[in-house]
């Protein structure tokens, strides 16, 4: 029987709905709109187009946005310097500098400026360490680790004693998801290019999350049978019968993974909805701390 499909499309829009909900309540309470300000350093045109997918988000919720761009050669003073006057506005709840930064600027500098109350990415060294240490809890987690974990407790009654595999081992999903993982009781292992066997380890997980970044890495024999497999890739592959001359591809087979998972998430339409989703989400959180 094929895999259920997780859809995380469908499941971002309930929570777009659940946010705009909150913040009209908000709203029409006297409270303050939510706001959160986006940092853009340079011209890459990926991150051009997720600062605009997030600062539309926000719109359709009601969470006001602020855009602040700055040159490619813009200094990390200047960058520094904005992140500070940020943390001051008092109309802003969540910084989001939009990574990677452009080369010669120091990204943890920059990140660790923020005030962790408004770190909504989830990437300042103390929220990372809260995230790491028992009986500590972060402000915020990084939202496509967060986006995981929502999907995986909606799709299984407990992780508590699942055995767990994360396939790589990024500051922004592998090693947060792993350590979102321990604090809910699953056994972990987190798998890298040099893992030995790395095939049969992952054909332990009951469950797994591909976020190593290699096109269709993870082949169907590589699965337990039943398992749930969140597919954290997205990559582009070439193929001539497409308008655009490819198509997008996770980490995982997906067609024979499907075959032998017990539910699965697509590429496109599985985790990425998700991440802002979660954003959106934190932003409106990080304005009811400011209440």
């Amino acid at each position: 029987m094929p895999a259920r499909v997780i859809d995380g499309k469908a499941i971002a829009e309930q929570i777009r709905i659940e946010v705009a909900t909150i913040v009209d309540k908000r709203v029409k309470a006297g409270k303050p709109r939510p706001g959160l300000a986006t940092v853009l350093v340079g011209e890459n045109p990926a991150s051009q187009s997720y600062v605009k997918s997030k600062q539309k988000a926000c719109a359709e919720v009601g969470i006001e946005s602020f855009g602040h761009e700055l040159p490619e050669n813009a200094s990390q003073k200047e960058v520094e310097n904005l992140v500070t006057e940020l943390n001051k506005d008092p109309r802003v709840n969540g910084i989001l500098v939009q990574l990677p930064l452009p080369k010669g600027l120091i990204e943890e500098d920059v990140l660790r400026l923020i005030s962790i109350e408004k770190d909504v990415d989830g990437f300042h060294p103390v929220n990372i360490g809260r995230l790491a240490q028992k009986g500590r809890d972060p402000f915020f987690v990084p939202c496509t680790p967060a986006g995981v974990m929502y999907m995986l407790n909606r799709e299984l009654p407990t992780l508590e004693g699942v055995n767990a595999v994360v396939l790589g081992r990024s500051n922004i999903v592998g090693m947060p998801v792993a350590l979102l993982l321990v604090r809910a009781n699953a056994t972990v292992t987190i798998c890298h290019s040099r893992t030995k066997d790395l095939a049969n380890v992952v054909r332990q997980a009951d469950v797994l999350v591909a976020a190593v970044g290699r096109a269709e890495m993870v082949r169907g024999d590589w699965i337990k049978p039943g398992a749930v497999v969140i597919d954290v890739g997205i990559n582009r592959v070439e193929d001539s019968s497409r308008p655009k001359g490819y198509r997008l591809v996770g980490d995982v087979a997906y067609d024979e993974a499907a075959q032998v998972a017990g539910a699965i998430t697509p590429v496109p339409g599985g985790v990425g909805p998700m991440t802002i989703a979660m954003l959106l989400k934190s932003t409106l959180h990080a304005a009811e701390l400011a209440d």
